[in-house]
């Protein structure tokens, strides 16, 4: 009986990491769990230097016909959150974007990528940039695979519309986080 439990558990952790190995995944390898200013926002009283982060993904689902992006912080105090990233319309050959790729003026990002308006009602990234004393916000930042090529909205799109789109066109979806504060000053 002992024998028959341990085969059984040691092809239940063989067969468990098999599947994680294989399940849509978001990494970073220039973002930790925590940002920093290369990562923070330059304005509203931010300094930092506004480099969106370097990010990859692996093992998208059957089906999948291009990617999407999001930077959201659920914490800001406006009853919404704040959105700092929307970019979509990414090829499905697509598995990565560089560092600083969110800058419109560095030219990084696939062709027909579009990166849409954030709430600093500009398109690129924006990056974090909390009330000072705030205490930490969490960044979530999602890849999306999608059941199309595009999603048919343009550079003004705002995040609710781009959220409605993305909703019923994600096959699957990936997310990191990192976390920010500002200090009293």
């Amino acid at each position: 009986m002992k024998f028959l439990f341990i085969v059984t558990m040691v092809w239940w952790s063989v067969s468990n990491e098999l599947v994680a190995q294989n399940t849509f995944t978001l990494q970073s390898n220039s973002l930790g769990g925590q940002a920093t200013n290369v990562e923070e926002f330059n304005g509203f009283g931010c300094t930092g230097k506004n480099q969106s982060p370097q990010l990859s993904w692996a093992h998208a689902p059957e089906g999948t016909k291009s990617f999407a992006i999001t930077m959201y912080d659920p914490d800001a105090p406006t009853g919404s959150g704040w959105w700092h990233w929307l970019v979509f319309d990414l090829p499905a050959s697509c598995n990565s974007l560089a560092q600083g790729a969110g800058n419109l003026e560095a030219s990084t990002m696939p062709a027909g990528a579009i990166q849409s308006i954030t709430d600093y009602g500009v398109a690129g990234y924006g990056g974090p940039c909390p009330p000072a004393g705030h205490g930490l916000h969490q960044y979530i930042i999602t890849v999306y695979a999608l059941k199309t090529e595009q999603l048919g909205l343009n550079k003004n799109s705002n995040a609710a519309v781009v959220g409605y789109y993305l909703s019923s066109n994600t096959l699957a979806k990936s997310s990191i986080v990192a976390y920010y504060k500002r200090d009293k000053q």
